[in-house]
């Protein structure tokens, strides 16, 4: 079973998911802001956080980013907002799931089981390799940073996801499908998701999609990243 932190400020939905959580033999840990979420998150090990978007302190899609920041355990957000564009918008910041309340414990129990498989699918792979080197792009998985041409990048998580796997597969074209599955742990997507962030990832390499050096786009098949010629 797994370590959970529920972080939720409704004291009857807090109880309702404490109790259902306990009774399906988890061990559970449950807070009403923010702040002591960030607390217990640096203080105690957790497999999943649930996340409640209305937190009383900060909003809970700025405390997700902070969570990032500082480690990246699994997050399901819970939430009664439905706007498509912000859910995205949660899972390109590192949200691994989403729910939209009300919700039944069956539908928690199947996120939460999902999730937690793939986390531990990861966990379990084998170490990624020390340094991938193509042209002027270095990137070091082990230490989560990219260089190029001797300059430090600023990269997001996801966008540093992104790059490690392309460039970990030199030209060779993958498909947005398979980003997805890969970089998003998700079967299913929006192919803005990864349009924006190819976008975001270019500006950083100093390149555009109408004059590509690393990153080539196939209209209709997918993505490959090269060196220069």
């Amino acid at each position: 079973m797994a370590s959970v932190l529920v972080v939720e400020d409704d004291q009857f939905v807090r109880s309702a998911l404490i109790r259902h959580l306990t009774e399906a033999s988890h061990t559970v840990r449950s807070v009403g802001t923010a702040l002591e979420a960030l607390r217990e998150v640096a203080h105690f090990g957790f497999d999943l956080v649930i996340l409640d978007l209305g937190l009383p302190d900060l909003d809970g899609a700025e405390a997700l980013k902070m969570l990032r920041g500082i480690t990246d355990v699994p997050v399901i957000i819970a939430t009664a907002r439905d706007d498509e564009a912000e859910i995205v918008r949660l899972l390109n910041d590192g949200a691994d799931d989403y729910l939209t309340k009300p919700f039944s414990v069956e539908h928690l129990s199947a996120r939460m089981a999902a999730v937690l498989r793939r986390a531990r699918s990861r966990s379990g792979a084998e170490p990624p390799p020390r340094m991938i080197r193509v042209g002027g792009l270095c990137v070091d998985p082990l230490r989560r940073q990219a260089e190029l041409d001797g300059v430090r990048l600023d990269l997001t998580r996801r966008e540093f996801d992104l790059l490690t796997f392309l460039a970990g597969r030199p030209g060779v074209v993958v498909a947005r499908k398979e980003l997805l599955a890969e970089v998003w742990q998700q079967s299913y997507g929006d192919d803005q998701t990864i349009d924006v962030h190819l976008s975001w990832l270019r500006r950083k390499l100093g390149e555009t999609a109408a004059r590509p050096r690393y990153l080539h786009t196939l209209r209709g098949v997918g993505v490959k990243l090269e060196p220069p010629r």
